[in-house]
């Protein structure tokens, strides 16, 4: 019997990935960074350091939070265009608010150039959104949701409306603002798979809190290979997920 079962699981796992190969899958690295203005640990602004951290991983696609954009504490930088600049990535970016001379929000840095983009309002007291990205094979939609726990919690349904607006596989990439415990999280969860790990990312120096994700609608598969926490402490309070790649399981 001992043998018979792991034949059994030997057919199987054959069985699974000549599945996937069959199905063309495509291999996504995706990062999730809030880049808190790009400002580090050391109350320095470095776009160099910010990029750094992107270059040194090459992701495919990267999810941004905290971004500014001609502001005056920024000295009226585009930031996200001078990580565009020396990444060499395409740059969307998502206004939230009007905020010091300038506005401010979330973005998103991709290799492939998109198909489409659109922002979707979510509640909070400070307004946020939800950026979505169509590439040829997926989706990714940033975000950064609320301080709040019932703001966050209103914004759940209209995610997944969005996400089920899709005929490809929907990644949600963000600062979640909540723990892997939360009535959020569980309510995220009936609905998408967690794929970065269980590593801690906030706050950079010392993370004890778990607050950065990246998920997939369940309407499609993805399957995680691989997922890690970067180990940058410096520039900026949080740690990076980063998802190396899924699977995207296409028909």
């Amino acid at each position: 019997k001992l043998f018979f079962d792991a034949f059994l699981l030997i057919i199987l796992t054959v069985a699974v990935f000549g599945l996937i190969l069959a199905l063309k899958p495509v291999q996504v690295k995706i990062m999730c960074f809030n880049v808190q203005h790009c400002v580090g640990m050391d109350t320095i602004m470095d776009f160099d350091r910010t990029a750094a951290v992107i270059i040194k991983e090459m992701p495919d696609i990267v999810a941004l939070q905290e971004l500014d954009s001609m502001t005056k504490r920024s000295k009226y930088h585009y930031q996200l265009g001078e990580l565009a600049s020396r990444t060499s990535y395409h740059d969307i970016f998502g206004k939230a608010i009007d905020f010091n001379e300038g506005t401010y929000g979330v973005g998103v840095l991709s290799r492939e150039l998109p198909l489409s983009t659109k922002s979707i309002p979510l509640p909070g007291d400070e307004p946020r959104i939800l950026l979505v990205v169509e590439m040829k094979n997926y989706v990714l939609a940033c975000t950064h949701l609320d301080l709040e726990e019932e703001p966050r919690l209103e914004s759940v349904p209209l995610i997944i409306d969005e996400a089920k607006l899709w005929e490809k596989p929907f990644i949600l990439a963000g600062d979640f603002n909540d723990s892997v415990d939360s009535p959020l999280l569980q309510e995220i969860t009936k609905h998408f798979t967690i794929n970065s790990g269980p590593e801690t990312t906030f706050p950079a120096d010392e993370p004890n809190e778990r607050i950065d994700y990246v998920a997939s609608f369940k309407n499609h598969p993805v399957l995680t290979i691989e997922s890690m926490v970067v180990a940058d402490t410096m520039a900026s309070g949080h740690r990076p997920p980063l998802v190396k790649p899924p699977l995207h399981l296409l028909t």
